[in-house]
């Protein structure tokens, strides 16, 4: 059994600090990868190394795993938008850059919010989320219109193959949300989503022939880890923290992941990091605080 706790406490902190490295961390490896692997190969075989390695931890752990709970139809089309989610996110890293990326593909909780919004009861966007939303847009808007950083056609293309890769993350979101999925253990729905995008976009590379480039030793060690580390064991951190802490609590640390992500692309890569593209992160930085603020409600007298 595990025991739930009201607050964030060292441990819980230093895991998700943790996590948020690791996510951080993974454009800048999948760009180095792509080196090797077509985006649609390596998001597959990513997928099927991922999936063998978290159906054995769920067996172990006994975590109830089924198909004929009514969640097979909505765990399939979850396991269609996390293809299409990652096969455009890897896909963008070929145009743009890793710290454009960061940033993007976290507008998630904002597609997630403004979903919610309409199909969502009681989850209605409120002035300070409102807000947020619209601070967050404002600062993807200018880096896009902006050149200031060397952005040209093949960028501006990588950004919004970026975006929709953010709307697609969003829609598994709402998905799970409104289907039998919502039922179903997180490990069942991970699970959905990587059986699915390991089967057609390994389908799809083998058709197409856009499998394996020109592979390394690095490029195959840095492959695996982000198949253990990344994908298996940063789902494991981030379950079992879903599970210990409140998600209240636990959002504070989404900030951390686009700024991680910004550093390793400068760190690797030599991003440029121009005034403008600053000022843009920290809009959408300062979207996220507003949209992860506590809702306040009015005290009962």
């Amino acid at each position: 059994m595990i025991l739930r706790k009201l607050r964030v406490d060292a441990p819980g902190a230093t895991a998700l600090i943790l996590f948020s490295v690791l996510l951080g961390l993974n454009q800048a490896l999948v760009k180095l990868v792509n080196a090797g692997m077509a985006p649609v190969f390596q998001v597959g075989l990513r997928s099927a190394c991922a999936f063998l390695i978290v159906v054995s931890v769920a067996l172990i752990m006994r975590k109830k795993l089924s198909v004929f709970d009514g969640t097979l139809l909505p765990g399939i089309f979850s396991g269609m938008l996390f293809s299409l989610e990652f096969y455009l996110l890897f896909s963008a890293l070929e145009y743009t850059t890793v710290s454009r990326v960061s940033m993007l593909f976290y507008t998630q909780p904002f597609w997630v919010a403004l979903g919610a919004h309409f199909l969502l009861p009681g989850e209605r966007l409120t002035r300070t989320k409102s807000a947020g939303l619209i601070l967050a847009l404002a600062g993807v808007v200018m880096l896009l219109v902006r050149a200031d950083d060397g952005a040209g056609a093949e960028t501006i293309k990588g950004d919004l193959m970026c975006i929709f890769a953010a709307i697609a993350w969003a829609l598994i979101v709402l998905v799970a949300r409104k289907s039998r999925l919502a039922d179903s253990t997180p490990e069942m729905q991970l699970l959905y989503q990587l059986s699915v995008s390991g089967i057609l976009l390994l389908g799809v590379a083998f058709v197409s022939g856009e499998t394996f480039r020109v592979m390394t030793l690095s490029i195959s060690l840095i492959f695996a880890f982000q198949v253990i580390f990344v994908v298996s064991i940063g789902f494991l951190i981030w379950f079992w923290a879903l599970s210990t802490y409140p998600a209240g609590e636990m959002a504070s640390f989404g900030l951390l992941t686009p700024l991680f992500g910004v550093f390793f692309g400068w760190l690797i890569f030599d991003d440029v990091l121009s005034f403008g593209f600053l000022i843009a992160l920290a809009m959408v930085c300062g979207g996220i605080v507003l949209n992860n603020l506590p809702i306040s409600r009015p005290v009962e007298r």
